[in-house]
């Protein structure tokens, strides 16, 4: 697509080169009918145009080359100059035509869309009946290589709010365009190694939602990473002062599964940012205003269902901007988080140090440095390397300081706030939300930072650190525990299999196909179409490698695809492909899947002979979502003319979620399988006949309901009675002691948990085994 404008439900994920990061991700969530405020995106398309029609390139790269990226004296002089080029040169007519007609056609074009999705858009089709021409808009940047897995380009460009009338839109687009050169951007780029040519910049014209409350919310903690919580940061008024950390948002924590509000800190908000006439202002708020709780648990939940729902669209942790308007919460952009594999687990909680000052965890790990403060991002440059930067709050201009500094310190902001995303990117322990710093911090006094605790303390902690460090390795079970019962772990993305590889595990007893096959991108009937079937199974063996390399010759138990037709349908090409389905969660999934159509399952099936073919014999299959008997007795003639079945060793697996296989687990056995494994999650729920997704009935749902705990011990004791293999790993091998304690007694061979819970499991099925044949010689 060359287009130089779209609207945005004709984009979508993968075409972040065309409409960057966030246009895509905008694109993405209007096609899946989210809250999304609606509008459209001037292209990259136009932006490599207006710089080809004014031949600006030659002239940009003349002052990038002449600059020392590390001076920001020089840094600042050559940004000004290039954005100068850029805001004085002109936007071709036929282009400024193009803009002009979908800026004109933005509410009409709007209010068609939300009548054609009426059900999900009641309460904003009230709201667009009653907007005037010209529609206010927000104009926002959106880089073409913004918001990657590996890189967040979080503040690197500019965001215009309240942007109305035709010229000060055509303004703010260059405005947009300029901002792809601010110093930020520029260095960012460079530390990067991103062609400063290559990347282009969409601008995306959004209605403005004028929201009373905004925020930020996290689909895992971003401090801990713990992936069973939501984290929602909320403040009153327009949300730029939450990102900039100008404010303390109020901090909601909310389980993931249940929706239950687990934790909630007010903080008084003495400002906030709101719509005045054509532009913004900020308002004072007096006590008895900024001191209540911004959100009602009512919106919390409504917070959180959208952030569960993004998430599992994506299949990848979410930082997600909301804003709440009257009733309504929109979802105003979403991104994924681009930090889940940098949390260290140093903390000195223990220490009996007296604590100074406390603030939020904003990012883990221990620093230990003189302080500098600093006010403002003309004072960087008395950042010096080993330095504990401390300051009101930080924005994207600050971010050489930060790359210099041990540890950082702010008065104000959250956990979603610049300084903490930022923090976490750069692997630099931070705390944030610290009252007072500025003026109880002094200049040169040397300080320790734990900001996994959010805890500062007067001098130098190093001794305490050493102290519990070594407390900490005594007390690590990792291979001092010999159980009988293997301990597994659950996995799914290839780039944690070899740090998980290092635990005390036996292996892994759930290795998820549907996280390989959403970085894939398309959907394997398109590769099949376009002849491209030995693409696809090469990407599928390269993943695979990267579990079966480091675990070998410890097992690893492959879950063939488990998508629902929901889910396959957001691949590309999903569409052409996938029935669509009232309930995916019982329909057209699992077993059934490969027999209907076994083209995509011969695929996988291609991927694992070829990973035997290379020697590597740990790699086995398992079949989800078994309903009957004879699905297995097709299944297995499938597998056998893949040749898997003649290959020593290999072994066929079922998954255990459906109550008539848990049931009548004899017949599936009688068919001729290897093991079994419960996944408790699917089979809990259909046994309670509960929605686990559904926060009206999540209360009910509960895998320690004794008749849940009952069939579980019936499906253990029936695979050993019949000599074969048997595990658990659902949610709860990695919840609930009380449960594993259960199917230990009942005989059970392995659990497979999440790898935080891999050693704690290893001690307590020792401890639970102990204590069992202890009272058997009794």
């Amino acid at each position: 697509m060359s287009k130089n404008i779209v609207w945005f439900e004709e984009v979508g994920k993968t075409d972040v080169g065309l409409v960057g990061g966030k246009g895509a991700n905008l694109g993405e969530m209007t096609r899946a009918k989210l809250p999304i405020p609606y509008g459209f995106v001037v292209t990259s398309h136009a932006y490599f145009l207006f710089i080809k029609a004014n031949r600006l390139e030659k002239k940009i790269d003349s002052f990038l080359n002449l600059i020392n990226f590390e001076n920001s004296s020089e840094l600042h002089q050559a940004s000004k100059h290039i954005q100068d080029l850029i805001m004085n040169a002109h936007i071709p007519d036929s282009m400024v035509n193009e803009i002009l007609v979908y800026y004109d056609n933005l509410t009409a074009k709007e209010e068609v869309y939300f009548k054609k999705n009426s059900n999900i858009f009641k309460k904003v089709l009230k709201r667009v009946k009653h907007l005037y021409n010209p529609p206010v808009v927000a104009v926002r940047s959106s880089a073409t290589a913004e918001d990657l897995p590996t890189a967040s380009f979080a503040g690197q460009q500019e965001t215009y709010l309240n942007v109305k009338g035709e010229i000060h839109l055509l303004d703010y687009i260059k405005r947009c365009w300029a901002s792809l050169f601010t110093p930020r951007a520029i260095y960012y780029r460079h530390e990067q190694k991103f062609d400063h040519f290559k990347i282009g910049l969409a601008a995306v014209v959004q209605r403005m939602v004028q929201s009373e409350k905004s925020g930020i919310a996290f689909s895992i903690d971003p401090v801990t990473n713990d992936k069973t919580k939501i984290v929602i940061e909320a403040i009153f008024g327009l949300g730029e002062y939450i990102v900039q950390g100008k404010v303390t948002p109020d901090h909601y924590e909310v389980d993931k599964r249940s929706f239950v509000l687990l934790i909630k800190d007010i903080k008084y908000q003495n400002l906030k940012y709101v719509r005045s006439g054509m532009g913004n202002k900020e308002v004072k708020l007096f006590k008895s205003e900024g001191a209540v709780q911004k959100l009602c648990v009512k919106e919390i939940v409504e917070v959180a269902l959208l952030v569960k729902q993004i998430e599992d669209h994506y299949y990848f942790p979410q930082d997600i901007e909301w804003a709440i308007e009257g009733d309504t919460v929109f979802i105003v952009q979403s991104r994924p988080i681009t930090t889940t594999h940098n949390t260290s687990k140093d903390s000195v909680a223990g220490t009996k140090r007296e604590v100074f000052l406390t603030g939020a965890p904003a990012s883990p790990g221990i620093a230990i440095g003189p302080v500098k403060i600093i006010h403002s991002p003309h004072e960087i440059d008395k950042i010096k390397k080993g330095d504990i930067l401390v300051a009101p709050q930080t924005n994207p201009d600050y971010v050489p300081a930060m790359k210099r500094a041990a540890g950082i310190v702010t008065e104000k902001g959250g956990r979603t706030s610049h300084a903490a995303i930022v923090s976490r990117e750069l692997g630099i322990p931070a705390i944030v939300g610290v009252e007072g710093a500025t003026q109880k911090l002094k200049n040169e006094m040397v300080i320790s930072i734990d900001g996994k605790a959010g805890e500062i303390y007067k001098g130098s902690i190093l001794s305490d650190v050493k102290k519990i460090s070594d407390m900490q390795k005594e007390e690590e079970p990792a291979h001092r525990y010999k159980t009988l019962t293997k301990v597994y772990v659950n996995l799914a993305e290839p780039e944690m299999a070899l740090k998980t590889s290092k635990l005390d595990c036996d292996g892994i007893g759930l290795l998820r196909a549907e996280f390989m096959v959403a970085g894939i991108g398309t959907h394997p009937k398109e590769f099949i179409r376009l002849k491209k079937e030995d693409v696809y199974v090469q990407k599928l063996v390269s993943d695979l490698l990267k579990f079966v390399k480091p675990f070998s010759p410890r097992p690893v138990i492959y879950r063939a695809t488990d998508f629902k037709t929901n889910e396959y349908r957001h691949l590309k090409g999903g569409k052409d492909y996938e029935p669509y389905e009232e309930n995916p969660m019982i329909g057209f999934r699992g077993a059934s899947r490969y027999i209907s159509d076994p083209r995509e399952f011969n695929l996988e099936l291609q991927a694992i002979k070829k990973i035997w073919d290379m020697g590597y014999t740990n790699l086995h299959l398992m079949i989800p979502f078994v309903r009957v008997p004879w699905e297995i007795i097709q299944i297995k003639e499938l597998v056998k003319k893949s040749g898997l079945l003649s290959y020593s060793g290999f072994r066929l697996l079922i998954m255990v979620e459906v109550p008539y296989c848990a049931l009548n687990l004899e017949e599936f056995i009688e068919v001729g399988i290897s093991g079994v494994s419960i996944g408790t999650n699917d089979l809990t729920m259909m046994l309670l006949g509960v929605d686990r997704d559904n926060q009206e009935v999540a209360n009910v749902y509960d895998e320690r309901n004794p008749a849940i705990i009952q069939v579980l011990e019936y499906i253990v004791s029936t695979a050993a009675k019949h000599g074969i293999t048997s595990s658990i790993c659902g949610q709860a091998a990695s919840d609930y002691p009380d449960i594993v304690e259960r199917l230990v007694k009942a005989g059970i061979t392995s659990v497979s948990v999440n790898p935080d819970a891999v050693y704690r499991t290893r001690e307590l099925i020792y401890q639970i085994e102990k204590r069992h044949f202890e009272s058997i010689r009794k």
